[in-house]
């Protein structure tokens, strides 16, 4: 069942012009050299002066201006256990060998109903999903390296899987995409990335705050999928995460694929689900009870942050990972959403 939780209050402080970016930057879909596993366990717990520096945000706007903006945080009960994390299994190799489980998904029928249809192409090379009518949750790095905001995220676009094909349904002669969905691409009004971000790749700490959300210049029609605080590994069903992207190596096909999660930390799940570049910024989703009735519902609970490479005892090792929706992220999300805290008391 999905549990009710009463969620601390995100409110903004202070806003400051910026510089406007460089927009420089290599788009990266692999990173190295950040903490895994056994780095976090002993990373000491954020004080709440900390928490207010890694979730104040900037802001990039279309036309090229940038703001940062302080926030507080109310309401926030701190963990004292620190940022432990729970083992399920032993480690697996990651890289797809054998028999590949992720399915391709050919039928327009599924593609463009819900759940599928939520999954969007950003125009830096990674993927995202629709979260309101007007916003989209993808990862930080796919647009910001640490220093710099990527090359292509001046003119940042998001592509919608087409419903109907032009033409009365005709093909074009020549035309050879069989199942392959079409995009009708929309421009990015403005984006949020958190504070956290700069900070965690920059000093090389960790990627508890690789998410980003994007606001499209005009609202869409769609179906989206709520967001979820994301359980503990014992309060799924099975373990089982699931989600869908534009994997590079499967071109124009959109890709979905669910596995049983390894590991997790308070901010990171650890798992081993097929993945290609190309599927980063992906929103993971569950499917649990709504509570006091029979309905089951889709949420999504996390971002998908991609294969990453992380020093473990000197060697390097790799891992899929995911970072979670937590109570105080769900509030920072869901005030960029609604530009106010209202509507985001209960998660």
């Amino acid at each position: 069942t999905w549990h009710l939780k009463k969620i601390p209050q995100i409110v903004s402080e202070r806003t400051f012009s910026l510089d406007s970016p460089k927009f420089e930057a290599k788009t990266k879909l692999e990173l190295n050299s950040v903490c895994g596993i056994e780095c976090q366990r002993k990373l000491p717990v954020p004080s709440l002066s900390d928490l207010k520096d890694l979730l104040s945000y900037e802001t990039v706007f279309e036309n090229g201006t940038r703001t940062l903006t302080e926030v507080n945080v109310l309401g926030l009960v701190l963990d004292p256990a620190g940022n432990t994390t729970t083992r399920r299994s032993s480690r697996k190799k990651r890289q797809i060998y054998g028999t590949d489980s992720r399915f391709s998904i050919y039928d327009k029928r599924f593609m463009t109903n819900f759940p599928f249809n939520t999954a969007v192409k950003i125009s830096t090379g990674c993927s995202g999903i629709l979260i309101s009518p007007k916003h989209v949750l993808t990862a930080a790095h796919c647009l910001h390296n640490g220093k710099d905001y990527v090359k292509g995220s001046k003119r940042l676009r998001v592509g919608l899987m087409k419903t109907k094909s032009r033409g009365n349904g005709r093909k074009r002669k020549g035309d050879k995409r069989n199942g392959m969905p079409s995009f009708q691409w929309t421009r990015v009004k403005s984006t949020h990335i958190p504070k956290g971000w700069f900070k965690g790749v920059s000093g090389d700490i960790a990627l508890d705050y690789d998410y980003a959300v994007l606001e499209l210049k005009r609202p869409h029609k769609r179906k989206y999928m709520e967001l979820g605080i994301s359980p503990t590994i014992k309060m799924m069903p099975g373990s089982m995460i699931h989600f869908s992207g534009f994997d590079n190596d499967r071109s124009g096909q959109l890709v979905y694929r669910f596995c049983s999660i390894s590991d997790e930390s308070n901010d990171l799940f650890y798992q081993y689900c097929d993945a290609e570049p190309g599927s980063t910024g992906s929103g993971i989703y569950l499917r649990l009870k709504e509570p006091n009735k029979k309905k089951w519902k889709r949420k999504i609970i996390a971002v998908y942050s991609g294969h990453q490479w992380v020093d473990v005892n000197g060697e390097q090792q790799d891992y899929n990972v995911a970072v979670r929706i937590t109570p105080l992220k769900y509030a920072q999300i869901c005030f960029w959403i609604h530009g106010n805290d209202e509507n985001c008391t209960q998660g």
